[in-house]
C-alpha cells in the first residue's frame, strides 16, 4: 500500500496554497501539478490537482470548487521543539490573513486548521500532580498562541 495521503479540497487556489505550505515548512516541495486540458471542464492550463510533500508527508490539493470548505473537525498538529519554533510556525501560518483561535489553534488564510505548540506543553498539562496540571491547563485555556513560560509559571504558582 502506498502512503495515506490527505486530500485537501480548495475552491480554486490549491496551487497557491501548496506554494505557501512548501515555503513555510523546510524539506518540502511540490511534486506534481496536473492541469486541465482542452477537454476541460476547467480553463485549460489551470491546476486540477497539486501534489506536494511537507517534511516527507504527502498531500494532494484539489481545485474542486466552493461546495466544501475546511472546518475545525480536521486539523494538522505541529509539535514543535521549543517556544521559538512554535512561534515561528504560528506567525508563518497566520501570514496573509490567517485567524487565531485558542489553545494553539489557528486557521491559515486558506481556512485550514492547525494546532501549533511546543512539545513540552504535554508535560505541563499532563503533570502527575493534579494541581500543577490543572493550573497549567487553566493557563493554556486562556491563551491563543501557546506561551510555554506563562503556562509553566501558572503550573508552578502556589495553589
Amino acid at each position: 500500500m502506498d502512503a495515506i495521503t490527505p486530500n485537501l479540497w480548495f475552491d480554486d487556489n490549491a496551487e497557491e496554497a501548496a506554494e505557501f505550505y512548501v515555503s513555510v515548512f523546510p524539506d518540502s516541495r511540490i511534486t506534481r501539478v496536473m492541469r486541465y486540458t482542452q477537454a476541460g471542464p476547467g480553463p485549460e492550463g489551470t491546476a486540477v490537482t497539486v501534489e506536494f510533500a511537507l517534511r516527507g508527508q504527502p498531500f494532494t490539493g484539489i481545485n474542486g470548487g466552493p461546495m466544501f470548505t475546511f472546518s475545525e473537525a480536521v486539523s494538522f498538529a505541529i509539535s514543535c521543539e521549543d517556544q521559538a519554533e512554535s512561534d515561528h510556525y504560528w506567525e508563518a501560518l497566520l501570514a496573509g490573513g490567517g485567524q487565531e483561535s485558542q489553545c494553539g489553534w489557528l486557521k491559515d488564510r486558506f481556512g485550514l486548521s492547525w494546532q501549533v505548540y511546543p512539545k513540552q506543553l504535554a508535560e505541563l498539562i499532563g503533570d502527575p500532580d493534579p494541581g500543577r496540571a490543572s493550573r497549567a491547563t487553566a493557563a493554556m485555556l486562556g491563551q491563543r498562541r501557546i506561551d510555554l513560560d506563562a503556562i509553566r509559571a501558572a503550573a508552578d504558582s502556589p495553589p
